[in-house]
């Protein structure tokens, strides 16, 4: 036992312990009245781990437990006359609950009466009317004080102030304990005094002493001077708790020997406190006959002492108190109930037969048999309830092996009964998900993954995502992505990220396609699980362009860098005389690439005019003596995206004598000569190496499309009005799943429906078996045109080097330029050719010509 100055505590081991202790009442919070840890013997560095705490059974958590050290401790301010009024001793019931292993202790805190209730009588003056007949020796029965303490705490003796008339004695009196009585010691006299005036005092037995007074006002009358009297000094009565209302119970009955209204009774229910009484109980004030109001309830209270006032009719009204015992007798009328003190609702599929998954405490509120209750789980369940050794607690534990695949969770019905007649039963379901062991890695839902990305993207936006999905359920199921930084050497990875928890990638920066026009890395996702598992998938990513290049002037340039040039023309040329071709470049493809001229400024309109095509300035007119000598031209080219950029170049034109004209003629053909020579063997080899390229490609596809079945049929339109020119950009529109070769008489945004006459291709994207036919179909598409070009800025490269044109004369062809009308004409041709045997050929590949 451990001894304290609040009390003391003794502990007796069983199976499951029960911890006697026993403190005072009103402690401060926080004050410690024991130690549970050491009651049980508990390791005392485990105690963290093990999860010690304190259960009630009420709604009211009185105690708690410091879980570092196990002191027990008081929670709330305590009581006891709220908890258990005049019962003694004053008994709660708590559970220690420790885990790892799971075990429950009982553990039972008497409450300790302590002084902090006065003794109060139920009013503050109290009137007596005492006949001045009455002889020496009556006694008057007062209305006693009550404490809500007990022992030597309640009330213990009453005292009245001195007087000449009146004495004080007291008797016991059952559950009452004293009460008071006055009695007379000599005659009244009603002529000498009609009233006195007494201060009685009920003092308890507390150190230090309380006490509570009532102010008592004897009136003295005459005539009436018999008071009632019951025939029983107490009457007892049992009665069972569902008695309907207007149950008999008994008769009181009082006789007064006095004739007349004097003689002539009433009876009326006082309460112990102060005025009527509101027990659940009726009294026929003239017969005196107790019923059953409603109401009772065994759990509530056991026992009713009814005060029942028998007073007379007289001038001067007398009365007596007769007593009554009312005693409830229990009947199965509550339903037990379950209380899950520790639930596990996870149990891995190879938790071991014996593995604990819930405790859980039954109480019912009946007494006797009627309060004993047993628990059950279906048979079929692989689950078995073990009780405690006084069957108040039982451990839900499996009996079986789990086994997820069979079925992953479980609904258990707990069913608790009394053995009561009839008895009465309660359920409380359990939900017990089985767990999962880590057996699937991720799955990508596509793979591979091509996305389709706008340059000059925002640096740290997202740009798309990937996802995946894990079979597993929980923890083995959360996806968490990656990129896969493995590769040796400089990769894409190095500016791209990836939101770990939902897939989205972001760049971080922005890209070129000017720079960089397709990429590709790999994702990497993983699961949670231990041990994690992961899968990969590749990303492809096309760089889709964006007009942000503005047109760039290549002649006409002056030395000092500005576009602006000096022309020299015979006075005597005729109409429609070449003056001069403004050459322009423009680093965008497709639309944004498409470079149109126009005359902004010029001084004349009826002398020259310019194709917006090709930035040919020829006259219109032969010129006359009073035209001017010189004429300033300025010339806007601007390309065809949706925000369109332009630039301006300058052509003065000089209008000088035939003879000067002539020797600059000259010497500006022979130079012209020389360039075109250069220009047309450097322009053969470049489209030698095309059409080389172009012809492997086709022997490839016709071989790759001859090992498969041609199950599929493909069509295509010709467009009567096609000119031949391939000035077009390749779209992809996501949300229709196609491709899409744009010609320069259509916009972006333009919509073609079937039988319209309009340059534009149509590829649904179907991504079948022979997906990778149509990818190759589509990558030759991209890198066909683009490949022309690159070799075309190689070839004038060169010739720049060596004195020639830097650049081409402008003609749009895939969004780059092309040299000559001859090697515009040559391209169409044989992307035309190409466009058409490519799809003719790809029936397997899924690729249908709409309009070509």
């Amino acid at each position: 036992a451990l001894q304290e100055n609040t009390g003391y505590v003794s502990i007796f081991l069983f199976l499951s312990a029960i911890i006697n202790t026993a403190y005072s009442e009103e402690l401060i919070i926080g004050t410690a009245v024991g130690n549970v840890a050491k009651d049980l013997g508990l390791d005392l560095g485990r105690l963290m781990d093990r999860n010690l705490r304190v259960v009630s059974g009420t709604k009211q958590d009185l105690f708690k437990v410091n879980p570092r050290d196990g002191v027990l401790l008081v929670n709330q301010r305590v009581d006891r006359e709220e908890l258990c009024a005049k019962t003694v001793p004053c008994i709660t019931n708590l559970k220690a609950v420790v885990e790892n292993p799971l075990e429950m202790h009982q553990v039972v805190v008497e409450i300790l009466d302590v002084n902090d209730n006065s003794p109060k009588f139920p009013e503050e003056n109290y009137t007596l009317e005492v006949l001045e007949s009455a002889v020496v020796g009556s006694r008057f029965q007062m209305e006693g004080a009550h404490d809500l303490d007990v022992g030597l705490n309640s009330l213990q003796a009453y005292k009245i102030n001195h007087n000449q008339y009146f004495r004080l004695e007291t008797e016991e009196f059952g559950e009452d304990g004293k009460v008071p009585f006055l009695i007379l010691q000599r005659p009244l006299d009603r002529e000498h005094a009609a009233q006195h005036r007494l201060l009685l005092t009920a003092t308890d037995g507390g150190k230090p002493s309380k006490s509570g007074t009532i102010n008592v006002t004897v009136i003295v009358s005459d005539v009436n001077d018999n008071s009632p009297v019951c025939d029983k000094q107490k009457y007892t009565i049992t009665i069972k708790e569902n008695a309907p209302a207007g149950t008999f119970l008994l008769t009181v009955n009082a006789s007064d020997p006095d004739e007349g209204l004097n003689g002539e009774i009433e009876y009326s229910l006082r309460s112990k406190l102060r005025g009527l009484s509101s027990e659940p109980f009726d009294l026929d004030s003239k017969t005196g006959k107790l019923t059953v109001k409603g109401g009772l309830d065994y759990e509530e209270k056991q026992v009713y002492e009814i005060k029942v006032l028998a007073a007379d009719k007289g001038a001067v009204s007398l009365s007596t108190h007769c007593n009554v015992v009312v005693r409830v007798e229990d009947v199965n009328d509550n339903y037990p109930e379950i209380d899950i003190t520790s639930l596990s609702s996870r149990i891995p599929e190879d938790a071991p037969p014996g593995t604990v998954v819930a405790l859980m405490g039954v109480t019912d509120l009946d007494s006797g048999v009627n309060g004993q209750v047993v628990c059950s789980v279906p048979g079929h369940l692989p689950f078995d309830l073990k009780p405690s050794p006084d069957g108040q607690s039982y451990s839900l534990v499996t009996k079986d092996n789990l086994d997820k695949e069979t079925i992953h969770m479980y609904n258990i019905t707990i069913t608790a009964k009394d053995l009561g007649s009839p008895a009465l039963s309660s359920t409380k379901v359990i939900h017990v998900d089985v767990l999962d062991v880590n057996d699937n890695s991720p799955l990508f839902t596509e793979s591979p993954y091509t996305f389709y990305v706008p340059e000059n993207n925002k640096a740290g936006m997202s740009i798309f995502s990937v996802s995946a999905t894990d079979a597993d359920g929980g923890e083995n199921a959360a996806v968490a992505y990656s990129l896969n930084r493995k590769t040796p050497g400089p990769t894409v990875t190095s500016f791209l990220n990836v939101n770990e928890a939902n897939g989205t990638i972001s760049a971080l920066k922005s890209f070129d396609f000017e720079t960089l026009k397709t990429f590709q890395f790999q994702v990497v996702a993983s699961d949670s699980g231990t041990p994690s598992l992961s899968s990969n998938v590749t990303v492809n990513v096309f760089i889709l362009d964006q007009n942000d290049n503005a047109p760039v002037i290549l002649y006409p340039v002056s030395s000092n860098g500005s576009a602006e040039g000096v022309e020299e023309i015979p006075r005597n040329v005729n109409a429609g005389h070449l003056v001069t071709k403004v050459r322009a470049y423009d680093a965008d493809i497709g639309y944004n690439g498409w470079l149109l001229f126009s005359l902004q400024e010029v001084t004349d309109h009826s002398l020259f005019a310019l194709d917006r095509y090709t930035g040919q300035i020829r006259t219109l007119r032969s010129f006359t003596e009073t035209d001017e000598a010189e004429h300033k031209l300025v010339i806007l080219v601007k390309d065809n995206g949706n925000v369109s950029l332009s630039a301006t170049a300058t052509v003065n034109v000089k209008l000088v004598e035939p003879k000067e004209a002539f020797a600059a003629s000259d010497v500006k053909s022979a130079t012209k000569d020389e360039e075109g020579n250069d220009v047309t063997f450097y322009l053969m080899i470049t489209l030698g190496s095309v059409s080389v390229l172009f012809l492997v490609s086709i022997i490839v596809l016709i071989a790759m499309q001859c090992s498969k079945s041609t199950d599929y049929t493909s069509k295509y339109l010709q467009e009567p009005n096609y000119d031949g020119t391939l000035c077009h950009s390749i779209q992809y529109r996501s949300g229709d799943k196609r491709y899409m070769l744009v010609g320069p008489r259509m916009s972006i945004g333009s919509t073609i429906v079937p039988g319209s006459h309009a340059n534009t291709l149509v590829l649904p994207d179907r991504r079948r078996a022979s997906g990778e036919v149509s990818s190759y179909l589509f990558l030759i598409e991209i890198i066909f045109p683009a490949l022309t070009d690159h070799l075309l800025q190689l070839t004038f490269s060169s010739l720049a080097g060596r004195g020639g044109p830097e650049h081409p004369p402008h003609s749009k062809t895939g969004g780059r330029f092309s040299s000559s009308a001859h090697h515009m004409s040559f391209t169409t041709g044989l992307w035309a050719a190409w466009r058409h045997i490519a799809v003719d050929c790809n029936r397997e590949g899924g690729i249908e010509v709409k309009h070509l």
